[in-house]
């Protein structure tokens, strides 16, 4: 994995984009990372239930790092009760969490009847997608240890598919996170209810336009700007005067967002008009 630690996160990025392929592939031949796609595939074929699978020490830790799940690796318990759940019933406990990341990994595992049947484990096409999954998660995580700032972009880009409602949004904390630094909304719109955080989002932004390769281009490079400024320790952001009065407009004196009106073309790629 190349080194980003020093660059700014637009240059970072810019690195990323260019030779991002070429690293995932240098990555998943790290010897750490080998040994355990190695040891997953030799593992899976045999797994076929939910109860299977949390008892295998090997595939389970897989799995849930794929899934950006790791903290969560001690409740095997209530993994095996989230892959067993039925989909269609409102009160199960796949329908019930409100954290996009274990939806993403019930639906990528496929369990079935209860958790007590999985065809798919043994395809190795099936097994190259959690694999894929695995080794991009383990890239954006590192990417993230070098610079939050990109860690989140690579992140957003990442969960843009899953993204069809403002609610889908909304109960994704980064997600909502990055859409409200790119459009400019303070942090204190969580304290409203939900309807009311919606209608704030549709009134800035609208969700089709993330169809459109250009529109989340300008996210991206919206938020790029608004998060170096306030991260101002990031290499190469403090000689930038228009960068300084951008950290002074967001942060305050009191640390708070105070909305000021200021000319983003010298650090962004196009108007802050836009998302007025």
């Amino acid at each position: 994995m190349l080194t980003i630690s020093g660059m700014s996160s637009r240059l970072a990025l810019s690195l990323i984009d260019r030779t991002q392929a070429k690293q995932l592939d240098q990555l998943a031949q790290e010897p750490q990372h080998a040994r355990a796609i190695s040891r997953f595939r030799e593992k899976i074929g045999d797994i076929h239930t939910a109860a299977d699978l949390v008892k295998d020490y090997d595939a389970y830790s897989f799995v849930m790092k794929a899934f950006d799940l790791e903290d969560q690796m001690f409740g095997k318990a209530m993994m095996r009760e989230i892959l067993s759940s039925d989909p269609n019933d409102k009160s199960s406990l796949v329908n019930r969490l409100t954290d996009p990341r274990f939806r993403k990994l019930y639906d990528a595992l496929g369990f079935t009847n209860g958790g007590t049947a999985n065809a798919n484990t043994s395809s190795a096409s099936w097994q190259d997608k959690i694999v894929d999954q695995y080794v991009s998660q383990q890239f954006i995580n590192g990417e993230r240890d070098q610079n939050e700032t990109v860690g989140s972009v690579l992140e957003f880009r990442q969960k843009l598919g899953g993204v069809k409602t403002w609610y889908s949004v909304l109960k994704d904390k980064d997600m909502a996170q990055f859409m409200r630094t790119a459009l400019g909304i303070p942090n204190d719109v969580v304290k409203l209810d939900v309807e009311r955080q919606k209608q704030i989002f549709e009134d800035k932004f609208d969700l089709a336009k993330l169809k459109d390769p250009k529109e989340v281009d300008d996210l991206v490079s919206r938020f790029v700007a608004v998060s170096d400024a306030n991260n101002f320790s990031i290499g190469g952001a403090a000689g930038n005067a228009a960068v300084t009065l951008m950290q002074g407009a967001v942060q305050g004196g009191s640390g708070q967002f105070v909305p000021a009106t200021f000319d983003l073309t010298a650090i962004a790629t196009f108007s802050a008009s836009r998302y007025r």
